[in-house]
């Protein structure tokens, strides 16, 4: 991928030299002569690093480090000085240098500083978008082998894109992550994103970034998903209802490797593994002229189904023991309770019926009262029947859960079989986090 830099130095033959010496390198690189004009292109570009001479004809180098740094924390800034001093080299690494360099500057250490800056500024990128998104890994399931293969299969072929199929809640999600953490791309960021919670707009410059003023809100240009993952994988969740503006771009990038950020001009270089999941059949979308079937034929070199949880009787025990908090058991009309539920949430019902269940057991064995199944019922002689009574709370969850099992997950199909809004139905959702987070 392109690795994007910036000099802010007065000096028109070293700022020239610098962006010639690292365009050789298939850098984009750009000069700015003042601090001004600087914080400006820096606002624009949204570069990875910035190369700053501490004595501009505008502005101190270190009130302009700290200028640069304000707008965008997470940016690299090296210092280059000809007038290197103790004070200087210590209000520099206070105010975020990721470095601090004397001229006349050697090129190759130079370049070698670079290249370390760049990668602790992505390392950073990573961590910040991990404790955004509060991603917490599931136990891992238990997998049939033909599954487990075919992961295997992916991981050695880091360059295929892949489609995973399944319910809502049967782990594309921990899947796309193990496929990541298996193949040469492991030491690269794993970044995701959910295709059907953003709008077109807003979901491009997620995946491929803005440069300033792109549109009404962008303030401060921005890295997409594709530039912070580098040569890692990039997990599209919910393709299905990915839109169709965007597609083709998706498209391009998969075939040319290659995008654009909204509003800019540069083409920029990916070399990320695109990694895609949905619940809903591809090839109906297709068919209902919803999806392009380029995208389709060009997502699906390797298909991954995994089934659900209903299908899979003979491991819910062997997935609920290893769920199980430390300490924590379960009695033999709990494991019968377990055996015999549907699980229409699949590995994610199962997972946070678990984990409520060791809550409300407090230390005890957990008993089936503790999970908060509706079983079958037997079947009992006719005559007059007394329902148990139902708390408002209760009859919800159970409405929405049977109106989320019968749309297949889909909360926008979900909402509509309970006649009210989607916003409605989420907020809802946020009500009970343990039956449907």
């Amino acid at each position: 991928m392109t690795l994007s830099l910036l000099v802010i130095d007065d000096d028109e033959t070293v700022r020239s030299t610098l962006v010639e010496f690292f365009e050789t390198f298939g850098y984009t690189a750009r000069g700015a002569s003042t601090a001004t004009e600087g914080r400006r292109l820096a606002a624009e570009h949204a570069p990875d690093v910035v190369l700053l001479d501490l004595r501009l004809p505008d502005a101190d180098g270190v009130r302009a480090l700290e200028a640069l740094r304000a707008d965008d924390p997470d940016l690299a800034v090296i210092v280059l000085t000809g007038y290197a001093d103790v004070r200087t080299a210590v209000a520099a690494m206070q105010h975020g240098a990721a470095d601090l360099l004397e001229k006349p500057v050697d090129l190759e250490l130079l370049a070698a500083a670079v290249t370390r800056a760049a990668e602790r500024g992505r390392l950073r990128q990573e961590v910040a978008l991990l404790r955004a998104q509060g991603r917490t890994l599931a136990t891992p399931p238990a997998m049939a082998p033909t599954v487990s293969d075919l992961i295997d299969l992916a991981a050695r072929n880091p360059d295929a894109p892949i489609l995973l199929q399944g319910e809502t809640g049967t782990g594309k999600g921990y899947i796309a992550r193990q496929i990541h953490d298996r193949s040469v791309r492991n030491h690269s960021p794993f970044v995701e994103i959910n295709c059907a919670s953003l709008s077109a707009t807003f979901f491009e410059s997620e995946l491929f970034g803005h440069e300033r003023g792109a549109f009404t809100d962008a303030r401060q240009a921005k890295r997409g998903l594709l530039e912070v993952a580098g040569d890692g994988t990039v997990f599209l969740d919910e393709i299905a209802e990915l839109s169709p503006d965007v597609q083709p771009r998706l498209l391009k990038v998969l075939e040319e490797r290659s995008f654009r950020r909204l509003g800019g001009t540069t083409l920029l270089r990916s070399s990320a593994r695109v990694v895609v999941a949905t619940h809903l059949s591809l090839t109906d979308a297709v068919a209902d002229k919803r999806f392009r079937a380029d995208l389709y034929y060009r997502l699906q070199v390797l298909t991954i189904t995994l089934p659900p949880l209903r299908q899979r009787q003979d491991e819910i025990l062997t997935m609920a023991m290893a769920m199980l908090p430390k300490g924590s058991t379960l009695t033999n009309e709990a494991e019968d309770a377990l055996a015999s539920y549907r699980w229409p949430g699949n590995i994610r019902e199962l997972k946070n019926t678990i984990w409520r269940a060791a809550i409300l057991a407090e230390g005890r064995p957990i008993e089936p009262m503790h999970l908060g199944l509706v079983q079958p019922e037997a079947p009992t002689a006719p005559g007059p029947t007394v329902p148990h009574p139902r708390t408002l709370q209760q009859a919800e969850r159970e409405v929405i859960r049977e109106a989320l099992a019968a749309s297949g997950g889909n909360r926008t199909h979900a909402s509509r079989v309970l006649g009210i809004a989607r916003s409605t139905l989420l907020e809802k959702l946020k009500r009970y986090p343990a039956d449907f987070g």
